[in-house]
């Protein structure tokens, strides 16, 4: 029994497979449908997560379908209308907009962004949109920034919010350009760009230039947790194998209230027919879609695979365009290829869903003609063996120790932490995430299991007595904190 898959097949699947199958065997959508169902066949069952999938051949939908459930609690089965938040998926529609207008003349992508966003601070180097758009702009990423001051990612985080941390910002991660390096804030400011020079918001923006010139009618960003959104999906996650709750999977909550980075709502359906802009350009025209195509470029020369919003690839000889998406649960995939004119669009609303790999797959299938033979099997390498001579650094003894005690302060994201030397080494404790084990690496080098916050280095006075921390690893760099001289409550 499958009560929970819903399946729509267009006509033109019989194209796909160059009209395999004879008088009396399986019609060549047939085919097709078993196989993409195949893909997906762990998750079309009862009480599971799923996925929506959607392939779009020479402007034609030819395979649209649901599998699993949007709502494990209520019972609601994907289908092809289901509604996904598809994270950073988002970003090639908010560089789609800014990259409009550019080609307008309304904005130049080498204007620096305090151009158009005055609450940005002045950095030593300026940063253009063009490098926020390819991710070489320096600027910190925004959900680390948020969560070394004290945020968890399931709470509500508004525009205004994350917006007011930006403005508190007084370093770069780097010299803009040198480097490529993804940065949520840099999408987030460019939606801001877009909405001060469009001259309406963000959502109002991208609804009546992009999505509904495209007949894209259940997409919209999502800038308000409040907004009620008719059939859209919620997101879960695996209960770890150690879980004796007999539960299978477990809420991943979100309440985004910010866009530019993230937050696009949208259906496969949808995001299939933005794939197939990229073959009639409808929306942009050439010259746009050229752009969005277009890749960075590091000042040293060097070519980035990014471009705007996408990452430029190859799977098996053929070009790609695409994107992934990971937010709480929800893990997504758009990818068009455009030597076939076929786009594959995956969302899934379980963390383990890998949408990637499951795209190629449809792709694969899809593409049958195109790809002949099997795909090439990937060898696993072995693990490299630790060195023979690696050891662990040794641990501070108790008076260096000693001299990290204290509290630090941030300005650029107003958060304390508090050092303290325990008998087990030395240990921070923050007011939201509690205690975090500094394990030393270095002299005054330390690392951290905490996702936000792998690296803390510690800076000494000219006299020798610890004066600052520096706090990153990741997406952010050297976040400043200063030892207060007198240490207050914990």
């Amino acid at each position: 029994m499958r009560p929970v898959a819903v399946a729509v097949l267009l006509p033109l699947a019989a194209a796909v497979l160059g009209g395999c199958g004879g008088a009396g065997g399986p019609s060549p959508s047939s085919d097709l449908a078993r196989g993409i169902d195949a893909v997906f066949a762990d998750l079309d069952r009862p009480g599971s997560p799923g996925a929506a999938v959607s392939v779009i051949r020479d402007g034609e939908i030819i395979h649209s379908r649901g599998y699993g459930y949007a709502q494990i609690e209520h019972g609601v089965p994907v289908t092809p209308r289901t509604v996904f938040h598809v994270a950073s998926v988002s970003k090639q529609f908010t560089a789609m907009a800014v990259t409009m207008l550019a080609a307008e003349g309304a904005l130049s992508l080498d204007d620096p962004v305090q151009a158009h966003l005055e609450f940005v601070p002045r950095f030593e180097h300026p940063v253009t949109v063009r490098q926020m758009i390819h991710h070489t702009s320096g600027i910190r990423d925004q959900w680390q920034l948020l969560g070394i001051s004290g945020w968890r990612l399931d709470d509500v985080i508004t525009t205004e919010q994350i917006l007011g941390l930006m403005s508190r910002q007084r370093e770069l991660n780097f010299v803009p350009g040198s480097e490529y390096l993804y940065s949520n804030m840099g999408y987030t400011l460019l939606a801001q760009t877009a909405a001060a020079v469009g001259g309406m918001s963000f959502p109002e923006f991208t609804a009546a230039r992009i999505f509904g010139p495209l007949g894209m009618d259940r997409t919209h960003f999502h800038d308000d947790h409040e907004h009620i959104v008719p059939d859209r999906a919620y997101s879960y996650r695996p209960v770890p194998a150690d879980d004796d709750s007999g539960a299978e999977f477990t809420k991943a909550v979100l309440s985004y209230a910010n866009a530019g980075a993230t937050s696009l709502f949208t259906t496969a359906d949808d995001l299939a027919r933005w794939l197939d802009n990229f073959r009639h350009e409808t929306v942009g025209g050439p010259r746009v879609m050229e752009m969005m195509t277009t890749r960075g470029v590091l000042n040293g020369g060097d070519t980035i695979p990014y471009a705007h919003g996408l990452s430029m690839g190859e799977h098996r000889g053929l070009r790609t365009i695409g994107h992934g998406g990971a937010d709480a649960g929800f893990r997504t995939q758009a990818i068009w290829y455009p030597e076939a004119n076929v786009g594959v669009v995956v969302l899934t609303n379980v963390a383990n869903g890998n949408p990637g790999g499951r795209a190629r797959q449809v792709a694969e299938i899809v593409l049958a003609e195109v790809f002949p033979e099997a795909a090439p099997q990937e060898e696993e390498e072995d693990a490299p063996s630790p060195a023979a001579d690696s050891v662990p650094p040794p641990a501070p003894d108790r008076a260096t120790l000693v001299g990290y005690v204290g509290s630090y302060y941030s300005e650029e994201v107003d958060a304390l932490y508090h050092l303290e030397a325990t008998e087990d080494g030395l240990v921070a404790r923050h007011i939201r995430h509690g205690e975090i084990t500094l394990e030393p690496r270095a002299p005054d080098e330390f690392a951290t299991d905490r996702w936000f916050m792998r690296e803390v280095r510690f800076e000494r006075a000219p006299g020798g007595s610890v004066s600052a921390m520096r706090v990153g690893g990741g997406r952010v760099r050297n976040l400043l904190f200063i030892k207060l001289t007198q240490p207050l409550p914990g």
